[in-house]
């Protein structure tokens, strides 16, 4: 019975202590959310929303923000920051990237050219399950490249929906060429 009693009164005021702290972390678990709302933490994407298809119906923010705002969201493999510190230089990046489209888009017309060589008729120069299934894969794939899939799918649309016509014409040009 001694030992009983010794351990209530060794372990009662830890146990006080253990309770009294257990209440400051669900106060404190309580209010932190209000306290750094997720869109000022900095390791939390707030945009991640507008990532899949179809874009979330959101309300339109009114308010004046401080520029710049947010946090820095290119980042280098060590998770630093890699741009940008002013808008001039966000374009020029968006600048650089545009020409590398251009040459990428330059070597899939090419492709579509050659695969005009393969089509015996007009009938199958456009083969709309076939452009389906490249829009539909652009936007599953988009997201392990953090692309929005919005994107991947709007363009992919626009470049199906303009190499078509591009491979017609091809298809055209040689046989207008026999004649």
């Amino acid at each position: 019975m001694p030992c009983k009693f010794q351990l209530q009164t060794v372990f009662t005021p830890a146990m006080k202590a253990f309770q009294h702290s257990m209440a400051r972390i669900v106060i404190l678990a309580l209010y932190l959310p209000h306290i750094f709302p997720a869109n000022a933490q900095p390791n939390h994407d707030f945009a991640q929303v507008c990532y899949g298809d179809p874009l979330p119906k959101l309300a339109p923010s009114q308010e004046n923000r401080t520029i710049p705002w947010g946090h820095p969201s290119i980042l280098n493999s060590n998770g630093t920051p890699s741009c940008c510190s002013s808008l001039d230089e966000v374009r020029a990046g968006i600048d650089a990237v545009d020409a590398r489209i251009l040459e990428l888009l330059s070597q899939r017309a090419a492709f579509v050219r050659e695969a005009t060589r393969f089509k015996a008729s007009r009938d199958v120069v456009d083969v709309p399950s076939r452009d389906q299934q490249v829009i539909d894969e652009a936007s599953q794939n988009a997201t392990q490249f953090h692309l929005p899939q919005t994107i991947a799918r709007a363009v992919f649309t626009a470049v199906i929906n303009a190499s078509v016509p591009f491979e017609l014409c091809v298809f055209n040009s040689f046989h207008d060429r026999l004649h």
